[in-house]
């Protein structure tokens, strides 16, 4: 009979029952151990250390930074910088932290150079605020010693300040930024949008004192400016600025304005206007120095306007070079108007009214063609119109209509009254002239192919050409000639109009030439407004300065002299 082995299985269960039983106390216990450690933690936590856990807290918090990006650079056509934006330190405050310290605003006042009673005026009226300026723009020495003061609540913060390293010669060109970067004149103000860069964003971690100790992560990434190159040559900037000035500061003048285009490009080369100022000091800023007058500023262009006249009657097909005008006596009435020559030159061709500059035969010349054909002509040249440059404030003058015109306002167009410009559309109207009659666009970026309007025959620009160099061989203008070259060009002595009048001591003296005839590359109007020492008339004051000028550029353009 076989043996059962039921007890010994039995001692087996209950002994794996036991010890199951024993693990799963023991797993409890465990467990309760680690509920009571975290119950007891959490309660430090909430009750003994809460004091230890907000002020870590408040030291050290995740805030959002501005990444500050510069300005795009302005560069002259050769890469020579014209406007750059330069690292600055400013000085800002927490008002909520820096209260704590408020016997130290004494010493901040006093570095920052500003009244204790207008820091005081400007924390109180913001104590809600995180972020208060306090002086902007300050110099590395006094930031220095800002940082040194470990003052709690005053912060640095890195911005672009601009600088011109051309100051006042290049200053209504470019024109100048505001505080903030922003473009306010000028060039500055046209290119506004492509100059500025747009700012990056980034999380940071900041401790109680607003210093950030460590980048998080980007949330956008900067952009900066772009730069940009002008078609400005800084080397002729320079000539034409340093010239204009001399010749204003000599003959006591109000002011004067100069420019320079390339006669095929119609790129604007130089650009500059006395009074002048300089746009790294924005305290002395004043806004009758800082407009840009070739561009703002319109004038009655007196006998510079005479080549056009002449051009009309070419182009009417009635008269040829060698017709001939009648001006005796010196004098003619148009109602009660009366022209005048500085005296009689009798019976004279079209050459002759543009080299002795005659009122009295230009007036005929005019009254002879239809109003019709002579506005046509003018506004051909562009005359009225805004010339498209892009530069801000630029005015279009004023034309009349011809249906508006009477026998009088006719034959003063005819020598440059009752017509009104801005030395812009006078220098491109003498550039289209020197381009075989193609009227250039403005531009004030290099350029290369370009297409302009062809608004006259080759031959009558030629023509008139011709008629031009003969004035500064021996015309009115011979103190404009350049050695080793042929120059053409027209003087301009002009009475100004004010409150209603003409007055006879004030006067506008102007030239405008263009070199080398043979082979035109470059124009230039000179305008000297209201000189009171020695001559007012433009042949003696204005065309000296384009002799200068031209001088020096066609030596650093390097453009081959003329054959004679």
């Amino acid at each position: 009979m076989p043996i059962q082995p039921k007890k010994k299985n039995s001692r087996r269960r209950r002994y794996k029952k036991y010890n199951s039983a024993i693990r799963r106390r023991w797993i409890l216990v465990i467990f309760l151990i680690v509920i009571i450690i975290l119950f007891w933690r959490a309660i430090d936590l909430q009750i003994n250390s809460s004091h230890f856990l907000q002020s870590q807290g408040q030291k050290r918090h995740i805030g959002i930074e501005k990444i500050i990006v510069h300005r795009g650079m302005l560069m002259d056509r050769n890469g020579e910088p014209l406007a750059i934006s330069t690292p600055i330190q400013s000085v800002w405050v927490n008002p909520k932290q820096f209260v704590e310290n408020k016997s130290q605003w004494g010493k901040l006042a006093g570095l920052l150079d500003i009244e204790l009673v207008a820091l005081e005026k400007l924390l109180i009226n913001r104590m809600q605020r995180e972020f208060v300026y306090v002086k902007r723009h300050i110099s590395p020495f006094i930031a220095a010693e800002v940082k040194e003061l470990k003052l709690s609540g005053v912060f640095l913060q890195r911005e672009y300040r601009r600088y011109y390293p051309t100051k006042e010669m290049s200053a209504h060109l470019l024109g100048f930024t505001n505080i903030d970067d922003q473009g306010q004149e000028g060039l500055e103000l046209g290119l506004n949008n492509f100059l500025t860069g747009i700012s990056g964003v980034r999380q940071v971690i900041k401790n109680k004192y607003g210093k950030v100790i460590a980048y998080v992560k980007n949330i956008s990434l900067p952009r900066p400016g772009q730069d940009i190159r002008l078609s400005i040559d800084r080397r002729l900037q320079y000539w034409t600025y340093q010239e204009l000035k001399t010749a204003v500061l000599r003959a006591k003048a109000t002011a004067g304005s100069a420019i320079i285009l390339d006669i095929k490009t119609g790129e604007v080369l130089a650009m500059t206007n006395q009074p002048d100022y300089n746009p790294n000091n924005r305290r002395e800023l004043k806004s009758d120095h800082y407009r840009n007058r070739v561009i703002t500023d319109v004038f009655e262009p007196g006998s510079t306007i005479k080549p056009f006249t002449i051009i009309a009657a070419l182009t009417s097909g009635k008269y040829i070079p060698t017709s001939r005008i009648d001006t005796r006596p010196g004098i003619l009435k148009l109602g009660k108007h009366i022209i005048r020559d500085s005296r009689n030159y009798g019976v004279i061709d079209l050459a002759t009214v543009i080299r002795k500059s005659s009122n009295v035969g230009a007036s005929k010349i005019a009254l002879s063609l239809s109003a019709e054909q002579l506005w046509n002509n003018l506004t051909k040249f562009g005359f009225g119109k805004i010339s498209g440059s892009g530069f801000p404030g630029e005015v279009a003058g004023s034309l009349m209509n011809f249906q508006q015109w009477n026998k009088a306002r006719q034959g003063t167009i005819g020598y440059g009254y009752g017509i009104n410009m801005t030395i812009l559309q006078l220098a491109r109207a003498y550039a289209a002239i020197g381009n075989q009659g193609i009227l250039p666009p403005i531009s004030f970026f290099p350029t290369e192919a370009v297409q302009g309007q062809q608004i006259i025959r080759k031959e009558i620009a030629a023509q008139t050409m011709q008629m031009l160099e003969a004035v500064v061989t021996n015309g009115t203008g011979t103190l404009a000639q350049v050695k080793g070259f042929r120059v053409a060009g027209k003087t301009g002595t002009v009475r100004k109009y004010i409150t209603g009048k003409y007055v006879g001591e004030n006067h506008l003296a102007l030239f405008v030439g263009i070199v080398p005839a043979s082979a035109p590359r470059l124009v230039m109007v000179v305008l000297i407004d209201s000189p009171h020492r020695g001559s007012y008339y433009g042949g003696k004051i204005a065309a000296p300065v384009f002799s200068k000028v031209m001088t020096n550029v066609l030596r650093v353009l390097n453009i081959s002299p003329d054959d004679y």
